[in-house]
Protein backbone atom coordinates (compact mmCIF):
# COMPACT_ATOMS: atom_id res chain seq x y z
CA UNK A 1 0.00 0.00 0.00
CA UNK A 2 2.63 2.51 -1.16
CA UNK A 3 0.57 4.71 -2.65
CA UNK A 4 -0.76 5.73 0.53
CA UNK A 5 1.85 7.66 1.56
CA UNK A 6 3.45 8.27 -2.04
CA UNK A 7 1.72 9.50 -5.12
CA UNK A 8 3.54 7.38 -7.52
CA UNK A 9 2.38 4.42 -6.40
CA UNK A 10 -0.86 5.68 -7.13
CA UNK A 11 0.07 6.61 -10.67
CA UNK A 12 2.03 2.96 -10.95
CA UNK A 13 -1.31 1.31 -9.66
CA UNK A 14 -3.14 3.27 -12.47
CA UNK A 15 -0.53 2.74 -15.12
CA UNK A 16 -0.81 -1.49 -14.50
CA UNK A 17 -4.56 -1.26 -15.14
CA UNK A 18 -3.95 1.26 -18.04
CA UNK A 19 -5.58 -1.12 -20.42
CA UNK A 20 -9.11 -1.92 -18.28
CA UNK A 21 -9.46 2.21 -17.85
CA UNK A 22 -8.81 2.72 -21.61
CA UNK A 23 -11.58 -0.38 -22.47
CA UNK A 24 -13.93 0.98 -20.07
CA UNK A 25 -13.63 4.87 -21.11
CA UNK A 26 -14.10 3.54 -25.00
CA UNK A 27 -17.07 0.89 -23.83
CA UNK A 28 -18.83 3.52 -22.14
CA UNK A 29 -18.31 6.20 -25.07
CA UNK A 30 -19.65 3.19 -27.58
CA UNK A 31 -22.37 2.66 -25.96
CA UNK A 32 -23.58 6.03 -24.94
CA UNK A 33 -22.86 7.59 -28.76
CA UNK A 34 -25.34 4.09 -29.61
CA UNK A 35 -27.81 4.99 -26.75
CA UNK A 36 -27.45 8.94 -28.40
CA UNK A 37 -28.17 7.95 -31.70
CA UNK A 38 -31.56 6.33 -30.40
CA UNK A 39 -32.68 10.15 -28.99
CA UNK A 40 -34.78 11.99 -31.24
CA UNK A 41 -33.57 15.10 -32.65
CA UNK A 42 -35.38 18.42 -30.80
CA UNK A 43 -35.77 21.83 -32.83
CA UNK A 44 -36.12 25.08 -30.96
CA UNK A 45 -38.16 27.93 -32.59
CA UNK A 46 -38.18 31.18 -31.31
CA UNK A 47 -40.42 34.52 -31.31
CA UNK A 48 -39.45 38.05 -30.15
CA UNK A 49 -41.49 40.75 -29.08
CA UNK A 50 -42.29 43.58 -27.07
CA UNK A 51 -44.80 44.32 -24.17
CA UNK A 52 -47.15 47.66 -25.13
CA UNK A 53 -48.35 50.24 -23.25
CA UNK A 54 -51.99 50.03 -22.06
CA UNK A 55 -52.19 53.87 -22.51
CA UNK A 56 -53.08 52.32 -25.90
CA UNK A 57 -56.08 51.17 -24.88
CA UNK A 58 -56.80 54.30 -22.89
CA UNK A 59 -58.77 56.83 -24.93
CA UNK A 60 -58.14 59.75 -22.87
CA UNK A 61 -54.19 59.83 -23.42
CA UNK A 62 -55.26 58.17 -26.80
CA UNK A 63 -57.24 61.56 -27.99
CA UNK A 64 -54.66 63.48 -26.49
CA UNK A 65 -56.83 64.15 -23.13
CA UNK A 66 -55.22 65.24 -19.97
CA UNK A 67 -52.20 67.09 -21.11
CA UNK A 68 -50.00 63.41 -20.85
CA UNK A 69 -49.16 61.48 -24.23
CA UNK A 70 -49.53 57.86 -24.72
CA UNK A 71 -46.41 55.30 -23.89
CA UNK A 72 -46.04 52.99 -27.02
CA UNK A 73 -44.47 50.26 -24.85
CA UNK A 74 -45.07 48.75 -21.63
CA UNK A 75 -43.32 48.80 -18.52
CA UNK A 76 -41.72 46.40 -16.32
CA UNK A 77 -45.14 45.54 -14.67
CA UNK A 78 -46.32 44.66 -18.15
CA UNK A 79 -43.79 42.18 -18.85
CA UNK A 80 -44.49 40.65 -15.57
CA UNK A 81 -48.17 40.78 -16.68
CA UNK A 82 -47.97 38.71 -19.95
CA UNK A 83 -45.29 36.50 -18.11
CA UNK A 84 -47.62 35.66 -16.05
CA UNK A 85 -50.47 34.94 -18.37
CA UNK A 86 -47.90 32.93 -20.60
CA UNK A 87 -47.98 29.79 -18.32
CA UNK A 88 -51.90 30.40 -17.42
CA UNK A 89 -54.17 27.21 -18.16
CA UNK A 90 -56.46 29.17 -20.73
CA UNK A 91 -53.23 29.00 -22.62
CA UNK A 92 -51.69 25.88 -22.22
CA UNK A 93 -55.04 24.37 -23.03
CA UNK A 94 -55.82 26.37 -26.16
CA UNK A 95 -52.19 24.81 -27.14
CA UNK A 96 -53.24 21.20 -25.97
CA UNK A 97 -56.32 21.21 -28.05
CA UNK A 98 -55.52 22.99 -31.24
CA UNK A 99 -52.36 21.00 -31.60
CA UNK A 100 -53.74 17.67 -30.52
CA UNK A 101 -50.76 17.38 -28.01
CA UNK A 102 -52.44 14.36 -26.22
CA UNK A 103 -51.73 12.64 -29.52
CA UNK A 104 -48.76 13.93 -29.84
CA UNK A 105 -46.91 13.17 -26.56
CA UNK A 106 -48.42 9.99 -26.48
CA UNK A 107 -50.68 10.32 -23.16
CA UNK A 108 -53.96 8.26 -22.92
CA UNK A 109 -56.48 11.54 -22.64
CA UNK A 110 -58.74 9.27 -20.15
CA UNK A 111 -56.03 8.69 -17.61
CA UNK A 112 -57.12 10.56 -14.66
CA UNK A 113 -53.60 12.41 -14.44
CA UNK A 114 -53.86 13.13 -18.31
CA UNK A 115 -54.19 16.70 -17.76
CA UNK A 116 -51.51 16.67 -15.32
CA UNK A 117 -48.96 14.82 -17.83
CA UNK A 118 -49.53 17.15 -20.67
CA UNK A 119 -49.13 20.15 -19.03
CA UNK A 120 -46.05 19.04 -17.71
CA UNK A 121 -44.64 17.67 -20.56
CA UNK A 122 -45.57 20.56 -22.61
CA UNK A 123 -43.76 22.76 -19.87
CA UNK A 124 -40.58 20.82 -20.31
CA UNK A 125 -40.15 22.01 -23.95
CA UNK A 126 -41.62 25.57 -23.31
CA UNK A 127 -40.37 28.57 -22.03
CA UNK A 128 -40.90 32.29 -21.77
CA UNK A 129 -38.65 34.88 -20.32
CA UNK A 130 -37.38 38.70 -20.06
CA UNK A 131 -34.20 39.12 -22.05
CA UNK A 132 -31.38 42.03 -20.78
CA UNK A 133 -33.06 44.43 -22.93
CA UNK A 134 -36.60 43.99 -21.92
CA UNK A 135 -37.79 42.24 -24.58
CA UNK A 136 -39.54 38.99 -23.98
CA UNK A 137 -38.63 35.59 -26.01
CA UNK A 138 -40.71 32.64 -25.80
CA UNK A 139 -39.42 29.46 -27.43
CA UNK A 140 -41.07 25.98 -27.93
CA UNK A 141 -38.75 23.41 -28.81
CA UNK A 142 -40.17 19.82 -30.90
CA UNK A 143 -39.34 17.01 -33.08
CA UNK A 144 -40.80 18.52 -35.68
CA UNK A 145 -39.77 21.80 -36.55
CA UNK A 146 -42.84 22.67 -38.53
CA UNK A 147 -44.88 22.28 -35.60
CA UNK A 148 -42.37 24.01 -33.17
CA UNK A 149 -42.54 27.27 -35.48
CA UNK A 150 -46.25 27.16 -35.56
CA UNK A 151 -46.99 26.43 -31.69
CA UNK A 152 -44.19 29.02 -30.58
CA UNK A 153 -46.26 32.06 -32.91
CA UNK A 154 -50.09 30.47 -32.08
CA UNK A 155 -48.50 30.49 -28.00
CA UNK A 156 -47.30 34.77 -28.64
CA UNK A 157 -50.72 35.02 -30.69
CA UNK A 158 -52.81 33.32 -27.41
CA UNK A 159 -50.47 35.72 -25.20
CA UNK A 160 -51.97 38.89 -27.18
CA UNK A 161 -55.74 37.79 -27.25
CA UNK A 162 -55.38 37.14 -23.93
CA UNK A 163 -53.96 40.46 -23.25
CA UNK A 164 -56.09 42.35 -24.69
CA UNK A 165 -59.42 40.28 -23.73
CA UNK A 166 -58.58 40.85 -19.91
CA UNK A 167 -58.00 45.20 -21.21
CA UNK A 168 -61.58 44.86 -22.76
CA UNK A 169 -63.07 43.32 -19.55
CA UNK A 170 -62.36 46.57 -17.68
CA UNK A 171 -62.87 48.62 -20.95
CA UNK A 172 -66.72 46.80 -21.52
CA UNK A 173 -67.35 47.36 -17.30
CA UNK A 174 -66.86 51.57 -18.32
CA UNK A 175 -68.98 51.59 -21.02
CA UNK A 176 -71.75 50.17 -18.57
CA UNK A 177 -71.09 52.78 -16.28
CA UNK A 178 -70.99 55.55 -18.74
CA UNK A 179 -73.92 54.04 -20.24
CA UNK A 180 -76.05 54.70 -16.87
CA UNK A 181 -74.65 57.48 -16.45
CA UNK A 182 -76.02 58.58 -19.61
CA UNK A 183 -79.07 56.70 -18.88
CA UNK A 184 -79.78 58.53 -15.37
CA UNK A 185 -78.72 61.61 -16.79
CA UNK A 186 -80.98 61.74 -19.69
CA UNK A 187 -84.14 61.18 -17.05
CA UNK A 188 -82.80 64.27 -14.99
CA UNK A 189 -83.18 66.35 -18.06
CA UNK A 190 -86.45 64.84 -18.76
CA UNK A 191 -87.15 66.08 -14.96
CA UNK A 192 -86.04 69.33 -15.36
CA UNK A 193 -87.82 69.74 -18.91
CA UNK A 194 -91.21 69.39 -17.90
CA UNK A 195 -90.53 71.09 -14.25
CA UNK A 196 -89.73 73.91 -16.81
CA UNK A 197 -92.62 73.47 -19.18
CA UNK A 198 -95.15 73.73 -15.99
CA UNK A 199 -93.29 76.52 -14.32
CA UNK A 200 -93.11 78.74 -17.50
CA UNK A 201 -96.69 77.78 -18.27
CA UNK A 202 -98.12 78.73 -14.66
CA UNK A 203 -95.89 81.65 -14.64
CA UNK A 204 -96.24 82.76 -18.08
CA UNK A 205 -92.05 82.90 -18.75
CA UNK A 206 -90.66 81.72 -21.50
CA UNK A 207 -87.68 83.84 -21.31
CA UNK A 208 -86.47 84.80 -18.20
CA UNK A 209 -83.77 87.43 -19.65
CA UNK A 210 -85.47 89.50 -22.06
CA UNK A 211 -89.05 88.92 -20.71
CA UNK A 212 -87.89 90.55 -17.26
CA UNK A 213 -86.69 93.55 -19.17
CA UNK A 214 -89.64 93.82 -21.60
CA UNK A 215 -92.09 93.76 -18.27
CA UNK A 216 -89.70 96.41 -16.51
CA UNK A 217 -89.48 98.42 -20.18
CA UNK A 218 -93.24 98.31 -20.59
CA UNK A 219 -94.74 99.12 -17.17
CA UNK A 220 -92.37 102.14 -17.26
CA UNK A 221 -93.65 103.14 -20.30
CA UNK A 222 -96.98 102.65 -19.10
CA UNK A 223 -96.78 104.54 -15.82
CA UNK A 224 -95.09 107.50 -17.87
CA UNK A 225 -98.27 107.42 -20.85
CA UNK A 226 -100.68 107.39 -17.30
CA UNK A 227 -99.06 110.64 -15.72
CA UNK A 228 -98.62 112.41 -19.55
CA UNK A 229 -102.43 111.97 -20.52
CA UNK A 230 -103.98 112.55 -16.76
CA UNK A 231 -101.87 115.42 -17.00
CA UNK A 232 -103.74 116.50 -20.36
CA UNK A 233 -106.87 115.17 -18.54
CA UNK A 234 -106.91 117.99 -15.60
CA UNK A 235 -104.97 120.47 -17.97
CA UNK A 236 -108.72 120.17 -20.12
CA UNK A 237 -110.87 119.74 -17.17
CA UNK A 238 -109.48 123.17 -16.09
CA UNK A 239 -112.91 125.75 -16.31
CA UNK A 240 -110.60 128.75 -17.45
CA UNK A 241 -110.05 126.61 -20.37
CA UNK A 242 -112.15 126.51 -23.32
CA UNK A 243 -111.58 124.66 -26.48
CA UNK A 244 -113.66 123.03 -29.52
CA UNK A 245 -114.49 119.60 -28.84
CA UNK A 246 -113.52 120.00 -25.25
CA UNK A 247 -116.10 117.48 -24.18
CA UNK A 248 -115.23 114.85 -27.08
CA UNK A 249 -111.07 115.51 -26.08
CA UNK A 250 -112.14 114.95 -22.52
CA UNK A 251 -113.84 111.60 -23.06
CA UNK A 252 -111.45 110.29 -25.33
CA UNK A 253 -108.44 110.72 -22.67
CA UNK A 254 -110.65 109.51 -19.96
CA UNK A 255 -110.94 106.50 -22.60
CA UNK A 256 -107.22 106.40 -22.86
CA UNK A 257 -106.54 106.67 -19.14
CA UNK A 258 -108.61 103.62 -18.48
CA UNK A 259 -107.09 101.64 -20.97
CA UNK A 260 -103.50 102.39 -20.00
CA UNK A 261 -104.66 101.92 -16.42
CA UNK A 262 -105.74 98.29 -17.55
CA UNK A 263 -102.39 97.43 -19.37
CA UNK A 264 -100.70 98.84 -16.16
CA UNK A 265 -102.45 96.97 -13.96
CA UNK A 266 -101.72 93.71 -16.19
CA UNK A 267 -98.33 94.70 -16.17
CA UNK A 268 -98.03 94.99 -12.88
CA UNK A 269 -99.67 91.44 -12.66
CA UNK A 270 -97.30 89.57 -15.17
CA UNK A 271 -94.26 91.22 -13.62
CA UNK A 272 -95.44 89.86 -10.13
CA UNK A 273 -95.82 86.06 -11.71
CA UNK A 274 -92.74 86.62 -13.30
CA UNK A 275 -90.84 87.80 -10.04
CA UNK A 276 -92.36 85.18 -8.14
CA UNK A 277 -91.88 82.52 -10.67
CA UNK A 278 -87.92 83.76 -12.10
CA UNK A 279 -85.93 82.19 -9.59
CA UNK A 280 -87.26 78.69 -9.78
CA UNK A 281 -87.40 79.02 -13.63
CA UNK A 282 -83.69 80.14 -13.29
CA UNK A 283 -82.37 77.66 -11.32
CA UNK A 284 -84.12 75.02 -12.81
CA UNK A 285 -82.34 76.59 -16.25
CA UNK A 286 -78.73 76.64 -14.73
CA UNK A 287 -78.92 73.28 -13.42
CA UNK A 288 -80.56 72.04 -16.91
CA UNK A 289 -77.94 73.54 -18.64
CA UNK A 290 -74.65 71.62 -16.66
CA UNK A 291 -76.30 68.95 -16.53
CA UNK A 292 -77.02 69.00 -20.49
CA UNK A 293 -73.06 69.83 -20.59
CA UNK A 294 -72.27 66.88 -18.38
CA UNK A 295 -74.18 64.50 -20.42
CA UNK A 296 -72.88 66.04 -23.52
CA UNK A 297 -69.36 65.22 -21.96
CA UNK A 298 -70.42 61.55 -20.60
CA UNK A 299 -71.40 60.64 -24.14
CA UNK A 300 -68.47 61.95 -26.23
CA UNK A 301 -66.28 59.77 -23.46
CA UNK A 302 -68.74 56.89 -24.49
CA UNK A 303 -68.16 57.32 -27.24
CA UNK A 304 -64.48 57.44 -27.76
CA UNK A 305 -64.22 54.46 -25.27
CA UNK A 306 -66.44 52.27 -27.66
CA UNK A 307 -64.27 53.55 -30.79
CA UNK A 308 -60.93 52.42 -28.68
CA UNK A 309 -62.97 48.44 -27.61
CA UNK A 310 -64.00 48.50 -31.45
CA UNK A 311 -60.62 48.84 -32.40
CA UNK A 312 -57.84 46.02 -32.65
CA UNK A 313 -55.69 47.59 -30.27
CA UNK A 314 -52.41 44.54 -30.23
CA UNK A 315 -51.01 44.37 -26.49
CA UNK A 316 -47.93 42.99 -27.57
CA UNK A 317 -45.22 44.30 -30.17
CA UNK A 318 -43.83 42.01 -32.88
CA UNK A 319 -40.10 42.07 -33.49
CA UNK A 320 -39.13 38.65 -34.79
CA UNK A 321 -41.44 35.89 -35.62
CA UNK A 322 -41.04 31.91 -34.72
CA UNK A 323 -39.65 30.50 -37.76
CA UNK A 324 -38.70 26.99 -38.59
CA UNK A 325 -35.57 26.57 -37.27
CA UNK A 326 -32.71 24.69 -39.22
CA UNK A 327 -30.27 23.49 -37.00
CA UNK A 328 -31.26 21.01 -33.88
CA UNK A 329 -31.29 22.09 -30.55
CA UNK A 330 -30.83 19.11 -28.79
CA UNK A 331 -29.09 16.34 -28.04
CA UNK A 332 -25.56 17.81 -28.32
CA UNK A 333 -24.34 14.07 -28.84
CA UNK A 334 -20.76 14.64 -28.30
CA UNK A 335 -20.86 16.23 -25.17
CA UNK A 336 -22.84 13.23 -24.20
CA UNK A 337 -20.46 11.30 -25.24
CA UNK A 338 -17.48 13.01 -24.06
CA UNK A 339 -19.19 13.48 -20.44
CA UNK A 340 -19.82 9.62 -20.13
CA UNK A 341 -15.87 9.28 -20.77
CA UNK A 342 -15.33 11.23 -18.22
CA UNK A 343 -17.35 10.03 -16.23
CA UNK A 344 -16.29 6.27 -16.99
CA UNK A 345 -12.52 7.50 -16.32
CA UNK A 346 -13.39 9.07 -12.84
CA UNK A 347 -15.21 5.92 -11.72
CA UNK A 348 -13.06 3.20 -12.96
CA UNK A 349 -10.53 4.81 -11.57
CA UNK A 350 -12.15 5.08 -7.97
CA UNK A 351 -12.89 1.10 -8.74
CA UNK A 352 -9.22 0.56 -9.05
CA UNK A 353 -7.72 2.43 -6.07
CA UNK A 354 -10.42 0.87 -3.76
CA UNK A 355 -10.04 -2.53 -5.25
CA UNK A 356 -6.13 -1.86 -4.62
CA UNK A 357 -6.73 -0.95 -1.36
CA UNK A 358 -8.63 -3.27 0.13
CA UNK A 359 -7.42 -6.47 -1.84
CA UNK A 360 -5.31 -8.39 1.13
CA UNK A 361 -8.77 -7.69 3.34
CA UNK A 362 -10.07 -11.07 3.73
CA UNK A 363 -14.16 -10.02 3.67
CA UNK A 364 -15.50 -13.54 5.01
CA UNK A 365 -13.45 -12.65 8.31
CA UNK A 366 -14.88 -9.63 8.11
CA UNK A 367 -18.45 -10.52 7.81
CA UNK A 368 -17.71 -13.14 10.63
CA UNK A 369 -16.72 -11.14 12.82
Amino acid sequence: MKYQDNLLGVIQTLYKRRKFIIYTCLAAGVLTAAFSLLLPNYYKATTVFLAGSPDQANPQLLFNEGGREAEYYGTDNDIDRILTLAESNELIQFLVDSFQLYEHYKINPDHPKAAFKVREKFLDHYEIKKTARDAIELWVEDIDRELASQMANSARNKIDQIVQQLVKMVQKKNLATYENRIASQEIRLQQMGDSLIQLRRKYGIYNAITQGDYLTTELTSSEASLALTEAKLNLLQDRSINIRGKRDTIAKLQAQIAGIQSKRDTLVKKLESFNKGAPAINTISKLYFEVNESLAETQEKHTQLLNTYKANIPALILVEEAAPPIVKFRPRRSIIVIAAGFIALFFSIIGILLFDLYKDIDWKEVVKS
